[in-house]
């Protein structure tokens, strides 16, 4: 472990060295490249110097304990049990540090959210689950866009798709994936009754071209009238875009612009996603057999949460975690349960020996 600590420290103070060099601030496409990895190691690099610290002032306070002044012998025992205390703390946030990196954590994300079971009641929560997430990134300054949405009767949302895009996106919203349960008084019900509606949500990482290549062979567009609010152009137009990927029947529509060109953009956007998300569950199915966490497998057949109104209640139940914050989170404030799931897994991870040191 020591070897390696000392590596990652080398390694750290090397870029860092770079990063000071005017040949390599003169060529951006390199001076961006080294600058990704020193930001990567720094968290690393900063708790392996504290740790340096940390072990030299348990040293230091262990030979003040053979002083003879009784005041500084306990000094130095009170300073030796803060820094002994301090010293695991540090070793569990190296190791957690170290932990194999998500590829896909740095990507943006499209978040697909469809009423399932409950009807309006449903449409409606896919709504106000979407208006979650869209606070959410607002808190974060993710920029987030619509490609795709259906609306209901009762103004809810069918199906909304959408793009959110910004730093590290995935990264947060990747346990989100799932079942989301509802438990409330729908405005439609007059007796007062609690009923219960399901929403699923996806959170794909956005597929770059160089992810995922799509032979032109492939695939089959059609275009015809969009339907819905619009204006004119509605129903008078060829603008939304279906394409199909022949290959693994894989359909998208977008109907979203007024232009047939943004709307294949945007299509193609998600069709990659679609692909990529595939190609990532093959690639992982047997480590998914093995996988003992909850967390992370995305399975939208999988009840994630129940969202319970009339006890202002939030249950994740692949975590065990209940809050009574229901209302704070509607409202986008989603970090103490991200963060809950992000820390359960690190957990799983450290067990399992992913560690890397």
């Amino acid at each position: 472990m020591l070897e390696r600590l000392k590596q990652i420290q080398e390694r750290y103070d090397e870029l860092s060295q770079k990063l000071a060099d005017p040949s390599v601030v003169a060529d951006q496409q390199q001076y961006q490249k080294i600058a990704k990895q020193h930001r990567d190691l720094e968290p690393v690099a900063d708790a392996v110097r504290e740790l340096g610290q940390v072990e030299r002032g348990i040293a230091d306070s262990r030979v003040m304990l053979e002083e003879s002044d009784a005041e500084l012998r306990a000094m130095a025992q009170e300073e030796l049990d803060g820094l002994e205390a301090r010293k695991p703390e540090l070793e569990e946030k190296i190791h957690v540090l170290l932990l194999p990196k998500d590829p896909n954590d740095e990507k943006n994300v499209i978040v697909e959210i469809r009423a399932g079971t409950g009807g309006d009641e449903a449409s409606l929560f896919a709504a106000e689950l979407f208006r979650m997430y869209t606070r959410f990134a607002e808190l974060h300054r993710w920029k987030v866009e619509i490609l795709s949405m259906s609306e209901s009767g009762v103004r809810g949302m069918k199906e909304v798709i959408a793009i959110i895009e910004g730093d590290r996106v995935y990264s947060q919203l990747k346990y989100e994936g799932g079942v989301h349960r509802v438990q409330r008084v729908p405005q439609t019900e007059t007796q007062g009754r609690v009923h219960t509606s399901a929403v699923t949500v996806a959170v794909l990482p956005e597929a770059e071209e160089v992810d995922i290549k799509i032979e032109a062979k492939d695939i089959r567009i059609d275009t015809f009238c969009s339907s819905g609010p619009g204006g004119q152009s509605v129903n008078t137009t060829y603008s939304a875009v279906r394409i199909t990927h022949i290959p693994t029947n894989t359909v998208v529509s977008c109907q979203d612009e007024k232009s047939q060109i943004k709307n294949r953009e945007k299509g193609m956007r998600v069709l990659r996603a679609r692909l990529y998300e595939m190609e990532m569950e093959k690639q992982q199915e047997a480590l998914k057999k093995e996988r003992r966490s909850m967390v992370g497998s995305g399975d939208r057949s999988e009840k994630v949460r129940t969202y319970n109104f009339p006890q202002n209640r939030l249950t994740d139940h692949r975590i065990g975690l209940t809050l009574h914050q229901l209302s704070d989170v509607m409202e986008g404030k989603l970090q103490p349960v991200v963060d809950a799931l992000i820390a359960h897994d690190q957990a799983e991870r450290l067990k399992s020996g992913e560690s890397s040191l």
